[in-house]
């Protein structure tokens, strides 16, 4: 501690607290920004077909790429802040990731762009899990469930703010593609900067080579957290993988007259409600607010899929502003199930578990889609997505409800 704060020891209390608030910012608006650099590319994606003659194939291989090496990402470092501390970890991956907005910036084809996006999502899934189970270490009892409702939110504005940033972008930055990813750059290594300036939140173990090995150990809580609401995570994820990657497509489809940023907006309208129904529901029962969310898949597969009966982009519009409010609420109970009581070691860990499953259900469907647009048509792909989507959470609410009928003689009180 600084030799001045010996002669104010008035405020020596209020420092740590400002420090920790500080350090809770800092984290949060590190997953906003990793966030916002995985969804700038949506409204870019038809700039990229236009250039370089991309098809819907080759735009989801590119968008799934990103969440595959993510995933890998998470296998390999998901735990690795459990062993060396959050700092190193993500000052290491928050350079990375401004190599790979560079690479993003110079891409020249698909090849190029995929390598790139590979990059981002390595250095994402390192930094993505440091940083939330850092703001789990730096939890507030005096303001409980602060911690779960930042992870939950803070990922999902990011993703808005990525996505209307690089729509306004591309509707009056002279070179776009080079523009967001210059300025997404510049952040990163700021707050790089920043993380060198703060304290550690995690008690080192060892074992950090170890824990490089490919695996997913969860303790018992985690795991049946994961069974009771895992259905509806792959549901709502799936959805946000299909807006991300051809929602785009689905708007030039509808209206094929509608101006270029309204088709990167369709993804926007999906993340915003996601972050609004995520504050809204902060307080629910995490049990109900995940009901609620897979209620909403259903009536937002229908919506959209009138879009292509007639109805026009309002539909399409409701449809992403519906599957936003799911996604959402899914969320926000997924992650408040699974972050209840855990023990500072499994932080790290059980939050990559989760977005394992949240990226593998976002980039396998989107592959799978890209490839049936190509061989049947957008259309075609859209219909069959849409009744997986519902089948889907008509599962996900049988498990949530028997979990619920279950809750009063196995949960916590705060859990139903």
């Amino acid at each position: 501690m600084p030799s001045v704060l010996s002669d104010a020891p008035a405020h020596r209390p209020l420092r740590p607290a400002r420090a920790r608030t500080t350090s809770f910012a800092l984290n949060s608006s590190i997953l906003v920004a990793l966030l916002a650099a995985s969804s700038a590319p949506t409204p870019l994606y038809p700039v990229y077909q236009d250039r370089w003659g991309l098809t819907p194939l080759a735009v989801t291989v590119v968008f799934s790429a990103y969440s595959l090496a993510l995933l890998l990402a998470l296998l390999t470092t998901g735990s690795l802040s459990d062993h060396l501390g959050r700092r190193p970890v993500l000052v290491g991956a928050l350079l990375a990731e401004a190599g790979a907005m560079v690479l993003l910036a110079t891409a020249h084809g698909a090849g190029s762009l995929t390598a790139a996006r590979v990059v981002q999502g390595a250095a994402t899934g390192a930094a993505t899990s440091a940083a939330g189970a850092a703001l789990l270490d730096l939890a507030d009892a005096r303001r409980p469930g602060r911690s779960a409702l930042a992870n939950t939110i803070a990922p999902i504005a990011g993703m808005a703010a990525g996505v209307l940033a690089a729509t306004l972008l591309v509707r009056f930055a002279p070179a776009p593609t080079i523009t967001v990813y210059a300025v997404l750059a510049g952040l990163f290594l700021a707050q790089a900067l920043a993380v060198t300036a703060t304290a550690e939140t995690a008690h080192r173990h060892p074992g950090a080579l170890r824990s490089l090995r490919p695996q997913l150990s969860l303790p018992p809580t985690v795991r049946r957290a994961l069974s009771t609401v895992g259905t509806g995570v792959v549901a709502v994820w799936a959805l946000g993988g299909f807006y991300s990657s051809l929602g785009p497509a689905l708007v030039r489809l509808v209206a094929p007259d509608a101006p270029q940023a309204a088709r990167g907006l369709v993804f926007f309208t999906l993340s915003a409600a996601a972050a609004l129904a995520v504050w809204t529901l902060r307080g629910a029962a995490p049990l109900a607010a995940a009901i609620g969310g897979c209620l909403s898949v259903l009536p937002a597969a229908l919506l959209t899929l009138s879009g292509l009966h007639g109805a026009g982009l309002p539909a399409v519009y409701g449809g992403a502003a519906l599957a936003g409010i799911a996604f959402g609420a899914v969320s926000q109970g997924a992650l408040r199930l699974i972050l209840d009581s855990l023990d500072e070691r499994d932080r790290a860990a059980s939050l990559a578990a989760y977005y394992v499953l949240s990226y593998l259900s976002m980039s396998l469907p989107a592959i799978a889609a890209g490839a049936a647009t190509q061989r049947y048509g957008l259309g075609t792909a859209a219909h069959a997505y849409a009744v997986i989507a519902a089948l889907l959470a008509v599962a996900a609410l049988a498990a949530l409800a028997r979990s619920r009928h279950a809750a009063p003689r196995t949960t916590p009180d705060h859990l139903h």
